[in-house]
């Protein structure tokens, strides 16, 4: 149950994005490095790696998947804050209920702005 919890949250958590046309805040680039710097202080690595496959997907498989859209950053934010399942398989994200609105997006754009920087 707790390992289910950790990899919802952490698969949440991985789903933020960057590389926005505009920035909730206005500075896209801040908000990629405030995510990153978020991330780097959670729980999201006991799930995801940057660049492989863990108990969740890799936030390069994450990035592929969704485009750095203010629809999918808001989609993606919430399910960090709420939790998912069924989109990666069996095992469910837990949600971060403690995380805000505005950080989990912070984390979602840093997550979907790996896959500008892959190109």
């Amino acid at each position: 149950m707790k390992r289910t919890l950790i990899f919802s949250s952490c698969l949440a958590i991985g789903l933020l994005s960057s590389g926005l046309a505009k920035s909730q805040t206005g500075n896209p680039k801040k908000d990629v490095e405030a995510g990153k710097l978020l991330i780097s202080k959670s729980d999201c690595f006991a799930c995801h790696k940057a660049d492989a496959k863990l108990v969740g997907p890799s936030y390069a498989d994450i990035a592929k998947k969704y485009k750095a859209t203010d629809a999918n950053v808001t989609q993606l934010s919430g399910k960090v804050i709420k939790g998912g399942s069924g989109v990666w398989g069996a095992i469910p994200m837990a949600g971060h209920p403690n995380v805000s609105q505005a950080d989990a997006k912070k984390m979602v754009k840093y997550i979907l702005s790996l896959n500008a920087a892959a190109k």
